[in-house]
């Protein structure tokens, strides 16, 4: 006897009345953070973006989960068509879900990183990258204030946050809030320090 609910539908007849476009639905995107140890130093991977929005910013690859993808598969394609890098062991960071994050639609991304300890990957940009860069990662924190500065030759990019953190069993509760970037785009910088506190957890970065 198949199972009928309260309105006498079987799972069959309610899947077939069932709306989805009767609730709002958030666009999936996935970003890629690929750092590399060079002795003392700690080094990202950048993109200037081509296209708006935040035309000319500097972001981290990523890009749009598409119909029948996982986004691990996601991080992995958008890495490849924007730096030309593919094969590298990518690392769950976070789920970002703020409200207004890309000013487009209503969008939520989840960020994977890997560490690499030996020479740069030579990144090539590709598909709407204007260019890939390295930037080396420094950062500064006073109490509840965090800073990450990141450096390219000449040019210089950082980010602000508001840092409340609590260790428990289960691991680190982190509150980060963004309170000002310059020259990156969308909530990457809370997404960058989001991972530095996490890759600091296991390797000393900071």
């Amino acid at each position: 006897m198949e199972l009928r609910d309260k309105n006498g539908l079987t799972e069959a007849e309610f899947l077939a009345a069932y709306k989805p476009g009767d609730w709002p639905h958030p666009s999936v995107t996935a970003d890629v953070l690929v750092f590399a140890k060079q002795k003392d130093e700690l080094k990202l991977l950048l993109i200037r973006r081509g296209g708006h929005p935040f035309l000319g910013k500097w972001a981290l690859p990523g890009g749009f989960t598409e119909p029948g993808e996982t986004v691990e598969r996601t991080a992995e394609r958008e890495l490849k068509e924007e730096t030309n890098l593919s094969g590298l062991p990518l690392v769950p960071v976070g789920f970002f879900t703020d409200p207004g994050r890309d000013p487009r639609c209503w969008s939520m991304t989840r960020a994977f990183m890997v560490l690499v300890d030996d020479e740069l990957p030579q990144a090539k940009p590709g598909d709407d990258a204007q260019a890939a860069a390295w930037f080396t990662v420094s950062t500064r924190r006073a109490g509840e204030g965090f800073k990450v500065i990141l450096k390219n030759g000449e040019e210089t990019i950082c980010a602000h946050m508001k840092v409340k953190e609590m260790k428990t069993a289960a691991g680190y509760v982190r509150d980060i809030q963004l309170l000002q970037q310059n020259g990156l785009a969308f909530d990457h910088g809370k997404i960058i320090v989001t991972a530095l506190l996490k890759l600091n957890e296991t390797v000393p970065v900071l």
